[in-house]
């Protein structure tokens, strides 16, 4: 008997067995302190021109995708984020940020035309645990165009 003594005794010293005390209780979760938030898809309902609209998204005076580089989108179309080169960012438990869609033209695209946005905020953010993510959707409507754009946060 004094040999399971000495065994449990040792495997303690050595960190093979944790205590029950020490041991993190099951479902626990931490809140977030921060979120990372980033554009999930955009659909395209009703575009403004019969060929279709050359879409970027504006997040923080970036566009995406970057360049002359743009998403072309008819009626029923889904362009996911990697379309427009994974915009994302961090914000804060009081934070925002604000994902704007925009019609470009081409050859040579600028800022475009504001056709509308999302804004995932830091009240969202504060009631989420740590791993959890949201759904941040928006439809965007305007004069002869529908787009639904999705946005996703994710509690760090």
């Amino acid at each position: 008997m004094r040999s399971h003594k000495l065994v449990l005794a040792l495997a303690l010293t050595a960190g093979l067995v944790v205590p029950a005390a020490v041991a993190s209780p099951a479902g626990a979760t931490a809140k977030a302190s921060t979120c990372r938030v980033e554009l999930n898809f955009v659909d395209a309902h009703d575009t403004d021109e019969n060929g279709g609209d050359e879409i970027k998204v504006n997040l923080a005076g970036f566009m995406y995708p970057t360049g002359n580089r743009y998403v072309a989108m008819s009626n029923g179309d889904r362009a996911y984020s990697g379309n427009f080169a994974n915009p994302t960012t961090t914000i804060g438990t009081t934070g925002s940020a604000l994902f704007s869609l925009r019609e470009v033209t081409p050859p040579a695209v600028g800022q475009g035309k504001v056709l509308g946005s999302v804004t995932a905020w830091g009240f969202t953010c504060a009631g989420l645990a740590t791993g959890q993510t949201t759904d941040i959707p928006q439809h965007i409507f305007g004069n002869g165009y529908w787009y639904y754009m999705s946005l996703v946060m994710t509690g760090l």
